[in-house]
């Protein structure tokens, strides 16, 4: 996947297809829609562009705003390049480009990238204020020579015991993250939601308890942190050449010990060493139980005992 950012006097007029979006965690109903594109393309001719944004465009509109991001940057990449789209182009959003109106904005994906078909998601809105209706979008790409076409809901139909889930948004993931419900996450993502983060030094007192752990400080603070709890995770160690292993991680503020300040602990099975400076990433696989107070080190220890027994049982 080729990658551009759109800069002043850039351009880079290629025919093709494009969709528009920020496509935070490049879930199902964004994978509904970029497949749509890559078949109409393949059909007439045509070269595949999905439009995105270097920050989320609430940043520059709400300054105040703090954003709760599935991916980051590099992450969102990574996962579009996957869908077999043929280019990304990237919008640097600033104040300048959040002013301009829905038919300025599909003049500039015309004059500058070559957009012949615009494909939006079934609730898509884009331009200042977001106040413009699909049939505005069909009428100013007849005026400037857009096709528009709009896509039906993904209805991804996600089924969790009793009840389902039509409906796939960054929205809704979140709220499964918010609420420690990793499955259904991974479920409506396609993958184990995960988080970056440099080890740093921590109390070691799980080492105390014979669980070691690794005090994790995410990569981007902007990344949605989990509900607290204790978590099954998969650990990619990136100084071990990718190796993969089982962990338990404990979001919290270790309330046996009197309270702290929120932390990311991560107790990785199996492996010994100094782990101090290394990047690890935890992908979430199951909550396990919330965090809670024990009466004592020894109640604490026979809890994580059995917290390591569930996660020796599942699988990778």
């Amino acid at each position: 996947m080729e990658r551009l950012i759109l800069e002043k006097g850039c351009c880079a007029i290629v025919p093709c297809v494009a969709t528009i979006g920020m496509f935070d965690g490049v879930h199902r109903g964004h994978r509904f829609v970029l497949r749509h594109v890559c078949d109409y393309a393949k059909a007439h001719g045509l070269s595949t562009t999905v439009i995105t944004f270097d920050r989320h465009p609430r940043e520059v509109v709400h300054t105040d705003w703090q954003p709760q991001l599935l991916t980051t940057f590099e992450e969102r990449m990574g996962l579009l390049e996957e869908t077999g789209i043929d280019r990304c182009v990237i919008l640097p959003f600033n104040k300048e480009m959040a002013a301009l109106s829905a038919r300025e904005f599909m003049s500039l994906m015309v004059n500058r990238l070559g957009v012949k078909v615009l494909m939006t998601g079934y609730d898509n809105r884009f331009g200042h204020n977001r106040n413009d209706t699909f049939e505005d979008y069909v009428r100013y790409g007849e005026e400037i020579g857009v096709k528009v076409r709009q896509l039906p809901s993904a209805n991804c139909q996600l089924s969790f015991g009793s009840s389902h889930l039509s409906e796939v948004s960054s929205s809704v993931i979140r709220r499964f993250l918010e609420e420690g419900d990793v499955r259904k996450a991974a479920e409506a993502l396609t993958y184990p939601y995960r988080i970056t983060g440099k080890v740093v030094s921590g109390e070691h007192i799980g080492t105390t308890l014979g669980f070691p752990t690794a005090n994790l400080q995410p990569i981007d603070s902007r990344k949605l942190i989990p509900a607290p709890g204790v978590y099954a995770v998969r650990c990619v160690m990136d100084e071990g050449r990718g190796k993969i292993l089982r962990g338990m991680m404990n979001i919290g503020t270790r309330p046996t010990f009197g309270e702290h300040e929120q932390t990311m602990e991560v107790y990785i099975l199996g492996y010994e060493g100094d782990l101090y400076g290394q990047t690890i990433t935890v992908e979430f696989l199951e909550r396990l139980r919330d965090e809670r107070r024990f009466d004592s080190k020894e109640e604490l220890k026979v809890q994580l005992e059995e917290d390591r027994r569930r996660v020796e049982s599942l699988k990778l």
